[in-house]
């Protein structure tokens, strides 16, 4: 996997802002070929595992696979779960290479997601965890089966401070979508094989996103978010 930087790395991808949000968005940033190199790599030399959350004093398995990447000290909890922090891998280390080089920021961690096929999904969430940086992007590369990227404002933003302009959630969306008199209703990206999505402040503290069920999707799709882990916290 030791090849140059993509030439998509010089192009400025597509950008999406609604008030609290802002999105970057390269369609196909790697070849086919390279990603679906890339997607049996990852495939082969990730140590994949399910792991169970407790929600109201029950253990559930999470609806995907996942793993845990970060340098040491590097530590990652969440819904109770506290990751096992597994070493970069050598196609993993390559795109953290790639990454730097595109957004200038220097990821620390990766979280890779194993969606087996449309009936694994992601529930609505914000990272906002107290362990990442909220200053820094998260870089979020999809392999395989495209998949819809739903977001939304958050129902109860963490965020301290003023509103950002023009963030008003809580007027009626079906009014708003119809009028297009506000920007903050839900809406969708389909993420496909080999799209890059940069996810840039403050839209984890106004905005939450969801991978849905698709039932009728039957090939995997692999998700591998870059991020900057704030240490010794």
């Amino acid at each position: 996997m030791d090849e140059a930087v993509p030439a998509a790395c010089t192009a400025g991808g597509h950008g999406i802002e609604r008030p609290g949000l802002r999105l970057r968005h390269w369609r196909a940033w790697l070849t086919p070929q390279r990603a679906d190199a890339l997607e049996r790599q990852l495939s082969a030399e990730v140590p994949w595992k399910q792991e169970a959350i407790t929600l109201y004093g029950r253990r559930h398995l999470l609806p995907r696979l996942t793993c845990w990447m970060a340098d040491p000290g590097c530590g990652y909890r969440y819904s109770g779960l506290e990751n096992v922090l597994e070493p970069w891998s050598p196609a993993a280390e390559q795109l953290r290479r790639e990454l730097e080089a595109l957004t200038g920021w220097r990821f620390n961690s990766l979280l890779l997601n194993r969606y087996r096929d449309g009936r694994d999904a992601m529930g609505w969430h914000a990272d906002d965890e107290p362990e990442l940086d909220p200053a820094a992007p998260i870089a979020s590369l999809s392999l395989g089966a495209p998949r819809d990227f739903r977001l939304r404002p958050g129902s109860s933003p963490r965020a301290s401070g003023p509103l950002p302009a023009g963030y008003t959630p809580s007027a009626p969306a079906v009014a708003a979508a119809a009028t297009g008199s506000n920007p903050c209703v839900p809406f969708n990206l389909e993420l496909a094989h080999g799209d890059l999505l940069l996810m840039q402040p403050p839209t984890q503290l106004w905005w939450q996103h969801a991978v849905p069920r698709r039932l009728r999707v039957q090939r995997q799709r692999l998700n591998l978010t870059f991020r900057v882990v704030r240490q010794n916290r």
